[in-house]
């Protein structure tokens, strides 16, 4: 049985097919679910929505360890226009899914370098910060690039660690952190295990998601060229050591989850993403030691 002792292993879901795909995969031994949603809550019930969740899930000892946002809520602009307004709904009706915790990019200034956002994300988010510590709700911020750099990107500037001492520095509040995974620090060529220890404390989630770096690749044709050199992988298919991130996040203090975040492996794809996804599952099962066996009383 999954205990806080043992770090649960789970899996995104998109939050407004939830009801219908979270029973289908509970069997596979998910021990938590993270409900996703892309730039907009839209016309889905959240209230009703965690009612029925919640309903399929309590027989099973499985929680919902967060729901995410991703859209960009600094500009609000054509398809992120509701963005903003749905991290609102998504902190307000965080209790209903028994979770603590709402996620997502913090979005970008198009186009500009990350420090000219700054000032909007403190603007933003100082107040998405405050409405979700009145409601015992803490917010965090994903690694993804989304394809942009220091310089320019229209997503997000949660992606590199200069940008993440600068945010909280703008907000040097408590209940602000990050959804850290280390897919994304690989494919910028950072070492995840250094930054892992250095970060771990203001890691509130975690993604499962890993990288293939090709380095062959790198060396003879470098990064601006047509070849790729990195791909996303499922954890267990990639080159990062499961076992010493689970053993820092815990040494650490981390009392989250590792919740895998699949469709994007290029080879355990399609009629395999679940073969890949629940490989991934035992894997880190495996990574963090096995089943929790409780010690002997004295």
């Amino acid at each position: 049985m999954p205990t806080a002792k043992s770090l649960r292993i789970g899996t995104l879901v998109t939050g407004k097919d939830a009801v219908k795909i979270i029973p289908q995969i509970i069997p596979y031994g998910f021990e938590s679910f993270s409900l996703t949603f892309w730039q907009t809550t839209g016309d889905v019930d959240l209230p009703e929505t965690a009612k029925r969740v919640r309903e399929i899930i309590e027989e099973h000892d499985i929680i919902i360890s967060s729901l995410s946002i991703f859209g960009n809520a600094l500009t609000g602009e054509g398809s992120n226009a509701d963005t903003l307004a749905s991290w609102e709904r998504l902190i307000d009706n965080a209790h209903y899914f028994g979770t603590d915790l709402v996620t997502g990019f913090t979005g970008r200034i198009v186009d500009r370098p990350i420090p000219e956002s700054l000032p909007k994300f403190k603007q933003v988010y100082g107040e998405l910060a405050k409405r979700a510590a009145d409601k015992g709700v803490k917010l965090a911020f994903e690694n993804c690039s989304m394809g942009g750099n220091w310089y320019r990107g229209d997503w997000n500037i949660a992606h590199n660690p200069t940008a993440w001492e600068m945010m909280f520095n703008e907000l040097p509040m408590d209940n602000i952190g990050l959804q850290w995974e280390p897919c994304h620090q690989l494919l910028s060529l950072i070492d995840p295990i250094p930054q892992l220890r250095k970060w771990v404390g203001k890691i509130f989630s975690v993604h499962g998601k890993d990288a293939t770096i090709d380095w062959d690749v790198i060396r003879e044709y470098g990064l601006g060229g047509p070849k790729q050199y990195a791909w996303d992988r499922t954890p267990g298919f990639g080159d990062s050591n499961w076992t010493n991130i689970i053993s820092i996040l815990r040494a650490g203090g981390y009392t989250g989850t590792i919740d895998i975040e699949g469709y994007h492996d290029p080879v355990y794809k399609d009629e395999l993403e679940f073969t890949g996804q629940v490989r991934g599952l035992n894997y880190l099962k495996q990574c963090r030691g096995g089943d929790y066996v409780k010690n002997p009383e004295l």
